[in-house]
């Protein structure tokens, strides 16, 4: 049995949405799956910790990171940004773990270019009127905040199609169920098979296996 390299997940969603809290779960589901935690110049928020919710820099750190070209992408988000160490993921797939980068629609156009077998999953809310009632139940934002992170939902939700999988967060067990799926048949696909089982494929078919 030889060892594959990992597949990169990345998961979108619109603020409010449930991904960070159904991400958290799936990590706790299933083995050999990590979080690419993303750098930020947001301010930390009540509960976070530096380095587990996301690498806390300022703006200085954080354009020195983009200089040395250690970033596999990054957005200017409400004014904050946000940025994926290239190095992390880069490392963590070649040594074979499954990586998640919880990014919005933004840098998953561009970390789905740079990132060969990445899978795309969009999760969405069941309504607007539903995830803007998740906004205000959060009592994190005004508003006007809150106004502002819908028309961005709406925006976001707009490039559903260039994303492999949709899940709708109505209910929670079975969101996370169907996100657990899509990472189990990815783990289950002929590609990955074939590289994880090289040698005893080589056996079975006494390596009469067509090259295409």
């Amino acid at each position: 049995m030889s060892k594959s390299a990992g597949t990169p997940f990345i998961v979108s969603a619109p603020s409010g949405t449930g991904k960070t809290s159904l991400v958290r779960a799936l990590l706790g589901a299933l083995s050999d799956l990590e979080l690419s935690t993303s750098h930020t110049t947001r301010a930390p928020r009540p509960g976070e910790v530096d380095g587990t919710h996301y690498h806390f820099v300022d703006q200085s750190a954080f354009e020195a990171l983009v200089a040395a070209d250690d970033m596999l992408e990054y957005a200017n988000v409400y004014g904050n940004l946000y940025g994926t160490s290239r190095a992390f993921v880069n490392q963590r797939l070649a040594f074979g773990a499954d990586i998640i980068l919880e990014i919005d629609w933004q840098g998953a156009r561009i970390a789905r270019e740079r990132l060969a077998g990445s899978v795309c999953i969009m999760i969405a809310p069941p309504s607007l009127e539903a995830l803007s009632s998740r906004l205000m139940a959060r009592g994190q934002d005004s508003e006007a905040v809150v106004a502002r992170r819908l028309a961005a939902a709406s925006e976001e939700l707009a490039h559903f199609t260039e994303f492999d999988y949709l899940i709708v967060n109505n209910h929670f067990e079975t969101a996370l169920d169907e996100l657990r799926t899509i990472v189990k048949a990815q783990r289950l696909s002929m590609a990955r098979q074939q590289q994880h089982h090289t040698d005893l494929l080589t056996s079975l078919t006494r390596g009469l296996i067509p090259h295409k």
